[in-house]
């Protein structure tokens, strides 16, 4: 079961300049083999699928702390992608072409399709595909290819923050190439625990270290990078089995946190009427409202 609060994990920052060639961009962290819907699938599935979890449950709450971190990520990169795109087109009578300032956009489907929105789909538009899933059952295959993810993941996120400047992407990348950072850490070390092996003398992969983006940068002096929740009020407690020592890179001590990060509030997305989004007009709006009221019993 997941327990969701009306809460992002960063604030976003709002920008007078869209640039929906960056939200295409972006849209790869989303919806791209490497991006964040994969990430929570992968570790979903073998969550769901994991075995012999009595015997292995340091290893078990480790994927099921880190699938609702991830929940989490998707959340805030569609919400990203919004704020790259809020103001791209302004209302207009229909045959004014209100939407024209958008019809060379690298990627209109949003615009078609969305509403200005994130969607499950690729920087090119492919939609996102279960067959990005891996779930082998064995436990040491699957962390191996958990820790080869995070690692793709934190490629496409370095390259996407040099594609472009926009505020409000590279808030989201900078922040996100710190957490994806832990969860690569968390697999290199879980990998140890199984194997014996430090895989933690990979790391970084790549070997740019966060510190030298100013959005991550930020994040990691004031060591977000050394923790990891449980993401839970009572459960996946044996985490400090495997989140322990110091951090490979830094030597900074790791710590486990009982519960989730203190988030911001989820950001008003307004309307966009040349979308045709929310489609309630503002006399709507008033009759929506008599009626909420008459349901609920409150007095005018």
């Amino acid at each position: 079961m997941f327990k969701r609060m009306e809460e992002i994990m960063i604030e976003i920052p709002d920008v007078e300049k869209p640039d929906p060639n960056a939200a295409a961009a972006v849209q790869e962290l989303l919806g791209g083999k490497f991006g964040e819907m994969s990430t929570l699938n992968n570790y979903l599935f073998q969550s769901f699928n994991f075995r012999s979890k009595s015997k292995l449950r340091p290893f078990y709450d480790l994927v099921m702390s880190i699938t609702a971190e991830e929940l989490g990520h998707v959340e805030l990169v569609t919400h990203g992608i919004g704020k790259i795109l809020q103001g791209s087109t302004s209302p207009g009578d229909p045959d004014k072409s209100p939407l024209e300032a958008v019809k060379d956009a690298r990627l209109s489907y949003p615009f078609l399709a969305g509403a200005q929105g994130g969607m499950p789909i690729d920087s090119m538009g492919n939609p996102w595909t279960g067959a990005n899933v891996f779930n082998s059952g064995n436990l040491v295959e699957d962390l191996l290819h958990n820790f080869f993810l995070e690692c793709g993941a934190r490629t496409h996120k370095m390259k996407v923050y040099e594609m472009t400047d926009h505020p409000a992407a590279r808030a989201v990348v900078g922040f996100l190439l710190v957490r994806g950072g832990v969860h690569v850490v968390a697999y290199a070390k879980a990998l140890e625990v199984a194997t014996g092996v430090n895989v933690t003398k990979l790391i970084p992969v790549p070997s740019l270290d966060n510190r030298k983006f100013n959005e991550a940068r930020k994040y990691e002096e004031k060591g977000v990078h050394t923790k990891l929740y449980t993401w839970s009020d009572n459960d996946f407690t044996t985490i400090d089995q495997i989140w322990k020592g110091t951090h490979p890179e830094d030597g900074s001590p790791l710590e486990v946190i009982a519960g989730v990060p203190k988030g911001v509030p989820i950001p008003e997305a307004p309307p966009i009427d040349e979308e045709f989004a929310p489609g309630i007009s503002a006399a709507e709006f008033k009759e929506i409202a008599k009626r909420l009221k008459h349901s609920g019993n409150i007095k005018e």
